[in-house]
């Protein structure tokens, strides 16, 4: 049996509601509503053919964009059960907080934010929350999935002060510098352990890097050290698991400790107190801050940078540029609903309206079905 939330967590009794109010639900609560909602979105199954590092193509095995969505999602739950904060809601901002991602990984987000330059940019962050906002049509009540104030603040992690004035009470902490909810605040944190440790896995399996490298960062070394000491006749594969399992324990355990004390220390009587303490109060030790820092900078320098992942990164600009110059330039190449929408919008909105509509539109697509597209509209010789 759970023990009851903690004050300062998110309630759904004390929910600031839904941007169109509704019935309560009568058999689950409404962040579980929530939840529902994003494990049925379009945008969410999308998510098993959007890459992590990988292009889709690449391997069965590597992570893709749902995976690492649930790897955070597993993660956010033990924190949140340790500190008396809300599991399930903690559990939606994890699920949802990918669903505006690019296919291609940050290297899509690049392309279109260099396209969408003089419209307004393109932040996958401010995507995931058009998606859950405006673009999924599956209610007839209202557009987008309706959800919660709670989990629409924590899917918006990052925010331009200039966008945040357009978001109204949801953007109102990035113009006044205050915090999320706890369960925004670890959600945020579950991330970075989930996306750090499984790329250290797929790097290895992929023969970007190799154990004597990692020997040199101490988050690493300390626990491969510890499992090669304990089960030396083992294999490699599974002493590498086995360092990845106890790394993820370590930093989840530390974020456990360290932020418990924190919130101790400040007694926050709600999670309004949260919310107008200056700063976060789920971290990291400084300690482990650092190690974990310095693991993401070995992965920066040897993964993402490594010439065969630059290679893909590369062509998957060109291409998502290519699609969205032929796309904008001429709006009859577009599906019927998607062409239908550029005209509306460009009507009411102008240029800019437009390229959203096409920026939508490719950011949507999947890596196979951007390189579909791609050859369709490219390639003479592909197939219609």
């Amino acid at each position: 049996m759970r023990p009851p939330l903690a004050v300062y967590a998110a309630h759904d009794d004390q929910s600031r509601g839904r941007q169109y109010p509704e019935p309560s639900p009568e058999f689950r609560s409404e962040f579980q509503r929530d939840r529902d909602r994003i494990i049925h979105s379009n945008a969410f199954r999308r998510l098993t053919y959007k890459t992590q590092v990988f292009v889709n193509h690449e391997g069965d095995l590597y992570r893709t964009r749902v995976t690492h969505s649930l790897e955070v999602a597993q993660i956010g739950r033990t924190i949140a059960v340790a500190l008396g904060l809300n599991e399930t809601l903690t559990e939606a901002i994890c699920l949802a907080h990918d669903l505006g991602h690019t296919p291609f990984g940050h290297a899509g987000q690049d392309a279109l934010n260099e396209c969408m330059r003089e419209h307004g940019g393109f932040e996958h962050n401010l995507q995931s929350l058009r998606v859950i906002d405006v673009l999924e049509e599956r209610y007839a009540d209202f557009p987008g999935l309706n959800l919660s104030f709670e989990t629409r603040e924590g899917v918006l992690k990052h925010c331009s002060v200039s966008n945040a004035q357009t978001l109204g009470e949801l953007g109102a902490r990035f113009i006044r510098r205050t915090q999320p909810s706890l369960e925004a605040q670890l959600s945020n944190i579950a991330d970075e352990i989930a996306y750090n440790n499984h790329d250290v896995d797929d790097g290895l399996r992929a023969g970007l890097i190799e154990i004597s490298q990692l020997i040199a960062v101490p988050l690493f070394a300390r626990q491969y050290h510890a499992v090669q000491a304990r089960y030396p006749e083992t294999t490699q594969r599974r002493q590498i698991h086995e360092t990845i399992r106890r790394m993820i324990n370590c930093l989840v355990s530390d974020v456990i400790i360290t932020s418990r004390q924190r919130i101790i220390d400040i007694a926050p009587a709600s999670i309004d107190s949260v919310r107008q303490h200056p700063t976060a109060l789920v971290q990291m030790s400084d300690v482990i801050r650092a190690e974990h820092l310095e693991l993401k900078f070995f992965l920066n320098t040897h993964v993402y940078r490594h010439y065969r992942v630059l290679q893909m990164t590369s062509k998957s600009k060109i291409m998502l540029r290519e699609l969205f110059e032929v796309l904008f330039n001429d709006i009859d190449l577009l599906p019927t609903e998607h062409r239908i929408a550029a005209i509306s919008e460009q009507e009411k909105g102008g240029i800019g309206a437009r390229a959203r509509v096409v920026t939508d539109y490719i950011a949507g697509m999947t890596d196979r079905y951007a390189i579909q597209e791609h050859q369709r509209l490219f390639r003479p010789e592909a197939q219609f």
